[in-house]
């Protein structure tokens, strides 16, 4: 396994293009230094002079104005660092940007405060006379009992940067400060890294350097648990402290509010997975080791292929090939976003040193996307671009319908779209072959790559964090020897006596940065719920379900997750949208088992 390049080695087309955001360091300079000038302006002309409607109608849209150079420069501050932390100039820029935009938020946190004295009457005439900022002044009432004093508000808006501190600490000792010993096996040398860990040795076809890279990297996170479960406790603490200090009930509630979401959805996601999907998987990791020839199943094999032997390589232009015929459903516009996006290098490709790990996708309001991800010639690496590209896809929809403020939709939403593509992606291979052990391939697919992510792993890992936020609710804190009991509990109970959660496993709390950003891992199998219910739907035939979902991506963030769910055809106040997922999953794991009989192995 070749060691990583560096960020200067690797080859310009299979890197993104930035200049889309800022063509120049000098241009980012004099960008930046205009948008605090501007916002200062705007504090100086509206600040205390809102109660006009007129005025205020002005000031939505300068206060709107200074959005777009807020993102676009924030965006490319930030991108440019998630492909090589490492890179100082790049350190210094994304410091430059977080100290302006503290200054930018702080001369903009007035705003909210004076609309929040307009009364119900003037704040129905603006609505009435600019419809566009209907929603945003809806959300800014709807958050009325959680305001604080306006100089409050304001000294929070300059430490924002700082409050922001713990992830981008996280980050840093992740991608920089981690660096992995070679790892052996019967006297011959292996390289380790982060990257190649996940995108190469967990699936491993020979089982015994497949556990050695394990341990070894499981090694290296243990010298770093401790550091890091002081890092992410204080990431929480803030979280608890904010939610204190706005009266909401627990910090829970205080992450779903943003979301539009009641505990009831959030639970019973976790709760009705975690009971009646265990039965399923634990199905399919026994039929891993069965076909694999295991003595045991451990952790480190679960990610390990359901055939081994056939795993043919997947270029990057394959990959693409796949990507453009198994979404062409989603209509001739959606198709030019992908062949733009394919041809004007929107996607970050290839790994590197110091490149984060994983994949997202940005989408700023007045550009176009992002993608950042690892390929490595393999069929998950079609998965991941069509998933991070249903994100694109939803924001380049939005965005075009939206103006900035309704462009995101609630975050229980978010992951829709993106598996909404992986749905449509494994259908299209579904048919491409009549081959058996192709389908079987493609099922496997499906189930590991798909579902076992989003349905699994996301899940545990919302399991865990549920288990963390009541400690934190209760007065409590956390330190890494209760993280690392925490995670092998939540491990233990869903796979049973059927894998051997061994030494290590319990340190995967270390590697999700999801963790950093609020409630999000629960939203996955939410998401996936959704676009599971409304993939079957389209490949059953019903007509005008294309365009109902398209209608769903521009629609942005003006509906609630339910509502959005329910222009689709999905009823998720319900549990049978769920449960049919979970059965389908079932079924699918069936399929592999009766595939597998009739292969003969």
């Amino acid at each position: 396994m070749p060691q990583l390049k560096k960020r200067s080695e690797v080859a310009k087309e299979n890197t993104w293009d930035l200049t889309d955001l800022v063509a120049s360091e000098e241009s980012f300079n004099e960008q930046l230094s205009q948008l605090v000038q501007d916002a200062q302006t705007f504090e100086s002309i509206y600040k205390g002079n809102l109660s006009e409607v007129s005025t205020v109608i002005a000031a939505l849209s300068a206060y709107e104005k200074l959005f777009f150079p807020l993102i676009t420069l924030g965006t490319y501050a930030r991108l440019s660092m998630e492909t090589d932390r490492s890179d100082s100039t790049g350190q210094m820029r994304n410091a430059k940007m977080n100290q302006a935009s503290d200054q930018v938020y702080a001369a903009m946190a007035f705003f909210k405060d004076e609309l929040l004295l307009l009364s119900d009457a003037t704040l129905g005439k603006i609505q009435a006379e600019a419809p566009a900022y209907r929603n945003f002044l809806d959300d800014i009432l709807r958050d009325k009992p959680y305001q604080l004093h306006p100089e409050v508000e304001k000294t929070l808006a300059i430490l924002g940067g700082t409050l922001d501190a713990p992830y981008l600490l996280y980050n840093t000792m992740k991608s920089v400060d981690m660096n992995f010993p070679n790892f052996e096996v019967q006297g011959e040398s292996f390289p380790l890294s982060y990257s190649s860990f996940e995108n190469e040795w967990e699936h491993e076809v020979d089982p015994e350097k497949r556990r050695a890279a394990f341990t070894a990297f499981s090694n290296k996170l243990r010298d770093y648990q401790f550091t890091t479960a002081k890092v992410y406790d204080t990431h929480i603490q803030t979280e608890k402290k904010m939610s204190d200090l706005r009266g909401y009930p627990s910090v829970i509630d205080s992450l779903l509010h943003r979301q539009y979401v009641d505990r009831t959805l959030y639970h019973r996601q976790i709760d009705l997975i975690t009971k009646e999907l265990a039965p399923h998987m634990r199905r399919y990791a026994k039929l891993l080791q069965k076909v694999n020839g295991l003595d045991r199943m451990t952790f480190a094999d679960l990610k390990i292929s359901l055939d081994p032997d056939f795993d043919p390589v997947v270029t990057k232009e394959d990959g693409i090939d796949y990507v453009m015929k198994s979404l062409a459903p989603m209509g001739e516009d959606y198709t030019k976003m992908l062949e733009t996006a394919f041809a004007n290098r929107w996607i970050d490709y290839e790994p590197n040193l110091g490149k984060s790990t994983g994949a997202f996708c940005s989408s700023p309001y007045g550009t176009h996307p992002y993608v950042l991800m690892s390929w490595n010639d393999k069929m998950s690496d079609v998965f991941t671009l069509a998933h991070e590209l249903g994100h694109a896809g939803h924001f380049y929809n939005a965005h075009k319908y939206q103006n900035v403020f309704n462009g995101r939709a609630s975050m229980y939403f978010i992951e829709a779209p993106s598996t909404m593509n992986e749905m449509l992606l494994a259908n299209h291979l579904m048919k491409s072959s009549d081959d058996l052990r192709f389908q079987r391939w493609v099922i496997s697919n499906i189930v590991s790559k798909t579902y076992y992510h989003n349905f699994v792993t996301h899940l545990l890992e919302a399991a865990y964090q549920r288990e963390v936020y009541k400690i934190i609710d209760g007065g409590g804190s956390v330190t890494a020897p209760i993280l690392n009991d925490l995670k092998r509990t939540v491990l233990e109970d869903f796979w049973g006596d059927t894998v051997d959660i061994t030494e290590g496993a319990e340190l995967t709390w270390m590697r999700q940065p999801h963790y950093y950003m609020g409630l999000y891992p629960y939203t996955y199998s939410a998401g996936l719920t959704i676009s599971t219910q409304v993939s079957q739907r389209i490949l059953h035939g019903e007509e005008g379900l294309i365009e109902d979902w398209l209608k769903v991506l521009q629609a942005g963030g003006t509906r609630t997750p339910e509502q959005l769910a329910q222009m689709a055809g999905v009823d998720v106040s319900t549990e049978e949208p769920l449960r049919n997922t979970i059965a389908y999953i079932g079924e699918l794991i069936t399929q592999l088992e009766e595939l597998t009989e009739e292969l003969g192995e």
